[in-house]
C-alpha cells in the first residue's frame, strides 16, 4: 500500500509539473521554427539580430477560454495535492480520498475543455497569424493532452485509495 501510495503522489506532481510547462510555455502552434504561438505570446525569430521578439497575442473569446481553463486546471490540481496532503494526516483508518480525487478529475475535465476548444478553434484563436496551413501544433499542445488521461487516471485513483495503518 506505501508503494501504490508514492506512485500516486509522484504521480499527481509530475502531472502537476507537466500542466504547468504546457500552459506557460511557448509553443502551442509552430510555424517552420522560426515563429511560434502559445496561450500568451506570438513569438518570431529574427536571422539578423539571433533573437526572439515576442508580442502579445491577440485576445480572442476563444484564446481567454483556453487561458483561464489551462490556468484553473492547475490550479485546481494544486488544490487537489494540498488536499490530499492534509487528508493524509488527518483522515481516519479506512477513510477514502474522495475530495482529493474528485478535485484532480475535475482538473482533468478542465484541462481537456481547454485542448478541445484549442484543438477545435484555432483557426479563430490564431487569426492574425501566418497562414495555418504551414504550421503544426507544438509540444506544448501535446503535453496538455497528455495530462488530461494521467489527471483523470490519478483521480480515480485517490478515489479508490484508502488510507492504511
Amino acid at each position: 500500500m506505501a508503494s501504490l501510495l508514492m506512485f500516486v503522489t509522484l504521480l499527481h506532481l509530475i502531472t502537476l509539473a507537466v500542466l504547468f510547462i504546457a500552459t506557460m510555455e511557448k509553443s502551442w502552434w509552430v510555424w517552420d521554427g522560426t515563429e511560434h504561438s502559445d496561450l500568451w505570446y506570438n513569438c518570431r525569430f529574427d536571422n539578423e539580430t539571433e533573437a526572439w521578439f515576442c508580442s502579445s497575442s491577440e485576445e480572442t473569446e476563444w484564446l481567454q477560454a483556453v487561458q483561464v481553463l489551462m490556468i484553473l486546471s492547475v490550479v485546481f490540481s494544486a488544490i487537489s495535492f494540498l488536499i490530499f496532503l492534509g487528508q493524509l494526516f488527518t483522515i481516519s483508518k479506512g477513510g477514502l480520498f474522495y475530495l482529493t480525487g474528485i478535485c484532480q478529475a475535475f482538473a482533468g475535465l478542465i484541462a481537456f475543455t481547454a485542448v478541445l476548444i484549442y484543438t477545435l478553434h484555432n483557426k479563430e484563436i490564431l487569426q492574425d497569424s501566418r497562414e495555418l496551413s504551414s504550421g503544426h501544433f507544438g509540444y506544448c499542445f501535446y503535453l496538455a493532452w497528455v495530462c488530461v488521461p494521467l489527471l483523470l487516471c490519478s483521480g480515480i485513483m485517490y478515489i479508490h485509495l484508502r488510507k492504511r495503518q
